[in-house]
């Protein structure tokens, strides 16, 4: 039997390979973004799945800039107090880009901004409505800040209605004060998570929630549980559950390599209590494999439960 757990070392272990994909469905997308000089986080992140989402019609977009107002141990993305204004244009670039590519799920994210007043929620909102004007079929994910807890600007995004809504918990309580910015709190994120859920369920749409951890932080098997916890007693219906691993030598340190059985006990652990839908593995990332419990455009995802089996 393998080892639960890999000791640190110079090499990642075997099952942090990745295999790439490179089907025509690739190469096209790949093609139209060099073509276009499109912006996509999946290139620029250099995520290890980039094959594998665009040749299911997936991709990721970052939204508010290059550059976020907080400074998480774990996120190689630059930090400043004030960064640039928001591009006005920006929401149409994106739309266009969804619209080229052809797409058939969308997922957007965000820098944090909380320099400006609504902490970007407007734009948010511009943003999605510009992606469902021009691409009406495409199923539209975000993966959202916290808005540092106000509810009414969080409001703002819901109203714009995309088919998912994520907001990242990213570690367990006790490492929550070490790993992410000291803005950031897992009873806030837990707060937004809760009143995604919320909103979805007066409308009809209990899969609406969404969210995501990494592991290998140094966290417990205990920990882990009580996470997945909090996140079903918040209406979380799915999530991903993914490897951290440092970007550079300054970032937080990866405490251990989390082998792939443990991911999948992590995964039946969190079916069990009733999140249904569950990416769980070493090279799994927040956007993966987003669309596959994405409802079809003007079909609700309380039939898409219907459709799934509903909530367990």
């Amino acid at each position: 039997m393998p080892s639960n757990h890999e000791k640190l070392g110079t090499h990642k272990p075997e099952w942090l390979k990745v295999k790439l994909h490179n089907d025509a469905r690739y190469a096209e997308v790949a093609a139209i973004v060099r073509q276009h000089d499109l912006h996509t986080i999946c290139a620029s992140g250099r995520c290890p799945n980039i094959s594998t989402c665009w040749s299911r019609g997936t991709a990721t977009f970052m939204i508010g800039g290059d550059v976020c107002t907080r400074a998480c141990r774990f996120c190689a993305t630059r930090s400043a107090p004030h960064p640039a204004p928001l591009d006005p244009k920006e929401p149409i670039k994106i739309a266009r880009s969804v619209k080229l590519m052809g797409l058939r799920h969308a997922v957007i994210t965000s820098v944090d901004r909380d320099d400006l007043a609504d902490g970007g929620a407007a734009h948010w909102a511009e943003t999605v409505r510009a992606v469902r004007e021009t691409s009406p079929d495409t199923t539209i994910e975000l993966l959202i800040p916290d808005f540092s807890g106000d509810l009414s600007l969080l409001d703002t995004v819901l109203r714009a209605e995309s088919d998912v809504v994520g907001h990242n918990m990213e570690t367990v309580r006790r490492l929550t004060p070490e790993v992410r910015d000291r803005r950031a709190s897992y009873d806030v994120s837990l707060a937004v998570l809760r009143h995604i859920a919320e909103w979805g369920a007066e409308r009809g749409e209990p899969y609406l929630a969404k969210s995501a951890i990494m592991v290998g932080l140094g966290e417990t098997r205990d920990e882990v549980m009580q996470t997945l916890d909090d996140l079903a007693a918040a209406g979380v219906r799915r999530m991903t559950i993914g490897q951290y691993l440092r970007p550079t030598a300054h970032h937080y340190p990866v405490a251990e390599y989390v082998h792939p059985d443990v991911f999948a006990e992590y995964k039946a652990a969190a079916e069990a209590r009733g999140i249904v839908h569950v990416e769980s593995g070493p090279l799994v990332r927040s956007s993966y494999m987003a669309d596959r419990l994405a409802p079809k455009r003007h079909q609700t995802l309380a039939e898409l439960g219907r459709e799934k089996g509903g909530a367990r």
